[in-house]
């Protein structure tokens, strides 16, 4: 399945020279490439060029946590007193199961003193009923000069019995409720699954992706479909976008994985807590926001199981096909034998390649055999030799500063370029891009081949 587009691919690649020491490269790819007045080599793994590696590579990655894909939730009345819960935070429960019971002695005084206050009313509004007749009464005997009055008084009368209505039927709503609250003491849950958090006090009891967002009482969590939530903040936001697809593995057993695709990344509420994204500082205060990832299938996951998450670019095929390599890292000057160049015990040699089909999308070959992920190669320039000394690409970033980290990020201020190389939201300009994406000929000699 094909996930990148040539754009991509020369985006990744220009982010590998960028990694592995810019200046370096530029003055490697240049012609120069020499140390101390001796020729040397500069060489990383295929894995590292080619964005597949499990912790050096370019792919970022994100921590997560398996979540429910519904949740549902209970406030407490903090009227009353909860008498007792039933539940504990992990606890599998079903639809109608009791969760917690509230202390039905305050509703029944609550309730007794309600009904009373009823039958205050009640009497109040047989008086006023009874006023207003009288009056109606009297005024059919009074004079014409004392029919006014009598008219001003009965319309009095009639809007205290309006009002004491009003007061009679609201008493009778908090009767009804409290009667209510008297048969459904026992709170039962609304949905099947796992007791995520138990809020008690005002401090939640978190469990299995609880956060302290969480303020419902008691939250339960469907069992059954899973999502993956991840965090990434202000710095790495832009590096993944919605729709894009992933792959999940296990923190447990890297060789468990599962796909998916980044379904939300929710803006809107910003994230406080720990900070998820792989590898990242824990003394980074920017704003930090959630993303889902909506999972192509759950099985095997567990609630609560802590994973982490990558861009899916083919990097998890090579079980299904051969090694995808960037043609511009392929030799191609005689067709029928084309090579690259790899570090036997530190020193350059020629390795000829058994190429498969040809992936005009991503601009890759599909390495048949002669090479694996885990071999060091370098990029193919003009004044390369066999026999010539190699070095690790790392040793390009002591020309500038200090070494990659292991994750593969670049540290926000070492790395960052000024703004006058680097364009608003990390656009490459057409300065920095070719038309369409396409390297040019001092990037990539023609076909792919160097004389």
């Amino acid at each position: 399945m094909k996930k990148g587009t040539k754009t991509a691919i020369i985006i990744i690649a220009a982010a590998a020279v960028i990694t592995g020491g810019f200046f370096a490269a530029r003055h490697f790819l240049a012609g120069g490439g020499k140390s101390g007045g001796d020729d040397v080599a500069y060489v990383d793994t295929v894995a590292n060029f080619m964005g597949i590696s499990g912790s050096g590579g370019m792919i970022n990655r994100f921590a997560g946590v398996v979540e429910s894909q519904e949740t549902w939730s209970v406030n407490q009345n903090q009227e009353y007193t909860v008498e007792e819960i039933f539940v504990t935070v992990g606890q599998e429960v079903k639809e109608g199961d009791p969760l917690f019971k509230y202390d039905i002695e305050k509703f029944q005084s609550d309730l007794t003193q309600a009904e009373i206050d009823l039958e205050r009313l009640n009497n109040e509004m047989t008086s006023m009923v009874t006023i207003r007749e009288q009056l109606e009464k009297d005024m059919k005997k009074a004079s014409s000069s004392e029919k006014a009055n009598y008219t001003i008084q009965i319309q009095e009368q009639e809007l205290n019995i309006k009002q004491k209505q009003i007061d009679i039927d609201t008493k009778q709503l908090d009767i009804g409720k409290l009667h209510d609250n008297i048969e459904h003491a026992t709170v039962t849950s609304g949905l099947t699954g796992v007791v995520k958090s138990i809020n008690k006090d005002g401090s939640a009891n978190m469990g299995y992706g609880g956060s302290e967002e969480d303020n419902a009482f008691i939250t339960i969590m469907q069992v059954g479909d899973f999502r993956v939530k991840g965090t990434i903040n202000e710095q790495n936001m832009y590096d993944i976008y919605s729709g894009e697809p992933v792959i999940v593995y296990s923190r447990a057993d890297k060789t468990k994985t599962w796909r998916g695709t980044i379904d939300r990344i929710d803006t809107e509420n910003t994230v406080q807590q720990q900070n998820y994204y792989y590898g990242g500082d824990s003394g980074n205060q920017s704003s930090k926001y959630p993303f889902y990832v909506q999972l192509d299938d759950s099985t095997g996951l567990m609630l609560g199981q802590h994973v982490y998450m990558e861009p899916d670019l083919g990097q998890g095929e090579e079980e299904k096909k051969g090694l995808g390599l960037a043609e511009y890292l392929i030799d191609r000057t005689d067709p029928d034998h084309p090579f690259v160049w790899k570090e036997e015990d530190g020193k350059l040699v020629k390795q000829e390649l058994q190429l498969g089909e040809y992936d005009e999308e991503l601009m890759q070959y599909e390495v048949l055999s002669g090479l694996t992920a885990e071999d060091r190669i370098a990029f193919p320039a003009e004044n390369l030799r066999e026999g010539m000394a190699t070095a690790d690409m790392a040793e390009m970033n002591a020309m500038g500063g200090e070494e990659m980290p292991e994750d593969g990020m670049m540290p926000e201020e070492e790395y960052m370029p000024d703004e006058e190389m680097m364009p608003e939201e990390g656009v490459m300009t057409e300065e920095m891009m070719p038309e369409e994406g396409v390297m040019t000929e001092e990037m990539m000699p023609e076909e792919g081949g160097v004389g």
